[in-house]
C-alpha cells in the first residue's frame, strides 16, 4: 500500500539570500514531487555558501525527511560546496565520479575539460548520478538527499530523472473557492469543519483583493477525493447559507 512521503527543500546559495537572483525552482519541485510521485513538500529552508551550515542542515533535514532535495553549488567556481558539504556530513570520501567525469569529457572534450570543469565531476563516493539533458554536468544522489543545478531551466530538465530513485506516496488532492467575502465572516464556521475533518483534510483560508473586492480563497487539500469532496459540499453549504458570491476564474 502507498503511505505518506515527505520531502524537504534545501536552497543553497547567497544569491538568493541577497535577492539578486529569484528563487523559481522551488514551486517547480513541489508541484513536480505531488503531481507525478504524491510526494508532499513539508519545509523549505534558504541558506548561504557556508560548509557548516550546508552539513548541518543536510544532516537534520535528511533524518526528518524521507527525501531532501537541494538546488545549487554543484556548478565549476569555488564557492559551488555543496557535494563537498554533503561528502563531509555522510564521512564519505569527495573524489571524481568515473561516470561523471567520462560524461563531462566528451561533452567538453579533452582540451576544453579545465579544472572548474573537472570539479563537476567530483561527488561523494557512490554517489548515483541524475543524468543532465542540458549542460550534461549531472546532478547526483546520496542516500536520500537528491542534488540539483540552481538553474531553473537546467533543473526543469533534470527533474525527471529522479523518478527512478523515488518511492511514490500519495497523491494530495485540492480544491480551491474563491469567496468575495472577509475572513472574520467564515472564521468559526471554517474552524468548525476543519474540526470534524481534522484528520482527513487541510482546510486554509488565504485573503485576497481583485477587481476591487476583497475575498477569501479556500484551500482544501487531502488524500482521500472522497473526504475531499464531503468537505467541499459542506462549504458549498456555507457559502449559500451566508449568501456569499463565488468568484469563478
Amino acid at each position: 500500500m502507498k503511505k505518506k512521503v515527505n520531502a524537504a527543500i534545501l536552497i543553497i546559495g547567497n544569491e538568493i539570500l541577497s535577492g539578486r537572483t529569484q528563487d523559481k525552482n522551488l514551486a517547480f519541485i513541489s508541484n513536480w514531487l505531488n503531481s507525478n510521485c504524491g510526494i508532499s513538500v513539508e519545509e523549505v529552508r534558504v541558506i548561504p555558501d557556508i560548509q557548516k551550515v550546508i552539513i548541518k542542515n543536510v544532516l537534520l533535514l535528511s533524518k526528518k525527511f524521507n527525501y531532501l532535495f537541494t538546488t545549487g553549488g554543484i556548478g565549476p567556481t569555488h564557492d559551488d560546496i555543496t557535494a563537498q558539504s554533503i561528502s563531509k556530513a555522510f564521512k564519505l570520501k569527495y573524489e571524481y565520479h568515473k561516470e561523471a567525469y567520462e560524461i563531462l569529457e566528451k561533452y567538453y572534450g579533452k582540451r576544453k575539460f579545465n579544472d572548474g570543469r573537472k570539479k563537476m565531476a567530483k561527488m561523494p563516493r557512490g554517489a548515483k548520478l541524475i543524468y543532465n539533458p542540458s549542460s550534461a554536468a549531472p546532478g547526483f544522489i546520496t542516500k536520500n538527499v537528491l542534488s540539483l543545478p540552481g538553474v531553473p531551466s537546467i533543473l526543469n530538465s533534470m527533474i525527471e530523472n529522479c523518478k527512478k530513485y523515488l518511492i511514490k506516496g500519495l497523491k494530495v488532492h485540492s480544491k480551491t473557492i474563491n469567496l468575495f467575502t472577509v475572513e472574520s465572516n467564515i472564521a468559526r464556521n471554517l474552524g468548525q469543519i476543519q474540526k470534524k475533518y481534522k484528520k482527513f483534510v487541510d482546510i486554509g483560508s488565504y485573503p485576497f483583493f481583485r477587481l476591487g473586492k476583497i475575498g477569501v480563497a479556500i484551500v482544501t487539500r487531502s488524500t482521500s477525493l472522497s473526504k475531499l469532496k464531503s468537505v467541499n459540499k459542506e462549504l458549498i453549504k456555507l457559502v449559500k447559507l451566508k449568501k456569499i458570491k463565488i468568484l469563478k476564474i
